[in-house]
């Protein structure tokens, strides 16, 4: 934490000096200047200065254009006092990482609106260990109203200019995720953060695996603090179409197992999800059957003047794309734009997949026996490589082409039942919806076609 946390109570300092800093100021007093970070301060402007009791100290406070800085007022010592020096060591904070500014005031019972000035409070955004943010408050204690007036209005300013910062949402919730509590998480952990921030929210529903996909991590908090900090990232998209017409959009499909797995859950909504997948995982084992199939897949060209000229969509070049075809059983076909990370595999069921490389995970897991099918899919709960089996295949593709050569969908009526997906159609899963299809569907990739709440690249690396 880049700030010594308040410790206990602290009595709030009378009044206070305010300095509004001139244009011309470019530098911060070369008493504060003892590190990088600080002298690359020397060449920011100062907005304002003042006093203000921050923990138990009396605190010299600097606010130029992209920091906050301070160190303790202390009574002067013997010059090359090592120990003087370490006690006023100066603090900061980046400006960036403020998401919400408050007046402190205490309120008594009868003070439902208002009560005595306190001070400001800062609401910042801190990293944490893997992938995880964390919202923290620091306290500028000052009792003068007319010194925080002028503070308390500059930080507003500041944070009206962050321009990729959402000013209203429409949230996405799914109800009947997380053992049907999500709607209590969103209303008592991520709706006071949005409010705090000042957004505007209206809810409806969604999924999670792109969620857990672009912030890392499956953690509420973190994902609310990407959408307030404003954390943008492009995401590659995919299209899916048959005949020419197109489907929908997404991010991922699996056909054969995945897509019968979703297709026998639907059927039990009664039951809560877990229960719901674990009986659909079950049952599509014990009929465990490979479809018939023609796969025919453009591989990835990583050549960068190939990629730049696709990205601008501009039309291909035919004698560089070589399309490629297989064909055989295959029990179950997943194409991922990203790395599909969830609570079944921690890694990502693509976790080679980037969000947005322009490329697609092409993972083609071929007929073989019930019991080395299910070691393939224990093995994404583990650390160990899912794909190291003689029967899966990897290939890193731009679009993918699955014809099936049968017209049953897989099922055997007589078998099934009421279970059956629709007549001479095929379930897929795509982003954990159903969506079944008569014929051979195209899936096309569309680099960083849109742009989504996320953390960095870096951030998104598997561990």
């Amino acid at each position: 934490m880049p700030w010594r946390r308040r410790r206990n109570r602290v009595s709030a300092l009378e009044g206070g000096r305010e300095e509004e800093a001139p244009p011309e100021a470019a530098a911060v007093p070369p008493a504060l200047l003892t590190s990088p970070q600080q002298t690359e301060a020397a060449a920011e402007r100062i907005l304002l200065r003042g006093i203000f009791e921050i923990g138990r100290d009396s605190c010299d406070v600097v606010l130029s254009e992209r920091a906050l800085r301070w160190r303790p007022i202390q009574p002067e010592r013997p010059a090359g006092d090592s120990k003087y020096d370490l006690l006023c060591k100066e603090e900061f904070i980046e400006l960036k990482d403020i998401f919400s500014v408050k007046l402190k005031r205490r309120c008594s019972v009868k003070q439902q609106r208002s009560g005595t000035l306190l001070g400001i409070t800062l609401f910042i955004c801190l990293k944490k260990e893997q992938n995880k943010l964390k919202n923290s408050t620091l306290d500028l204690i000052n009792l003068s109203e007319d010194h925080c007036d002028i503070w308390f209005r500059q930080f507003k300013k500041i944070l009206a200019g962050f321009p990729n910062r959402p000013k209203s949402l429409k949230i996405l919730l799914n109800p009947q995720s997380h053992k049907k509590e999500a709607t209590q998480v969103y209303y008592e952990k991520v709706e006071p953060l949005l409010k705090l921030a000042g957004i505007k929210t209206d809810v409806t529903r969604s999924t999670n695996v792109l969620a857990h996909s672009l912030h890392g991590v499956p953690h509420v908090i973190t994902a609310t603090l990407h959408i307030i900090m404003g954390h943008v990232q492009l995401v590659d998209v995919c299209t899916f179409s048959t005949a020419g017409k197109l489907l929908r959009f997404g991010f991922s499909a699996m056909f054969g197992f995945g897509g019968r797995t979703l297709a026998l859950a639907e059927k039990y909504r009664w039951m809560s999800p877990n229960q719901r997948r674990d009986f659909a995982v079950v049952k599509a084992l014990a009929k465990l059957k490979a479809e018939d199939c023609e796969i025919s897949f453009l591989p990835f060209n990583s050549s960068d003047d190939v990629q730049e000229r696709r990205a601008q969509g501009s039309p291909k070049s035919d004698c560089n794309d070589q399309w490629q075809m297989i064909q055989g059983q295959f029990l179950n076909v997943s194409i991922m734009a990203i790395p599909c990370l969830c609570s079944v595999a921690p890694r990502g069921l693509a976790p080679n997949t980037r969000l947005n490389n322009g490329s697609m995970a092409l993972i083609i897991a071929r007929n073989t026996s019930r019991p080395e099918f299910i070691k393939h899919l224990k093995r994404y709960a583990s650390v160990k490589n899912q794909f190291n089996f003689p029967f899966v295949e990897t290939y890193t593709v731009e679009e993918v082409k699955v014809h099936p050569r049968n017209n049953t969908g897989g099922y055997n009526p007589e078998e099934e039942e009421d279970e059956t997906a629709s007549e001479n159609c095929f379930p897929w899963n795509v982003d954990g919806d159903l969506m079944e299809v008569a014929s051979e569907v195209h899936i096309r990739l569309h680099p960083r076609l849109i742009s989504l709440y996320g953390g960095s690249m870096e951030e998104m690396i598997p561990k």
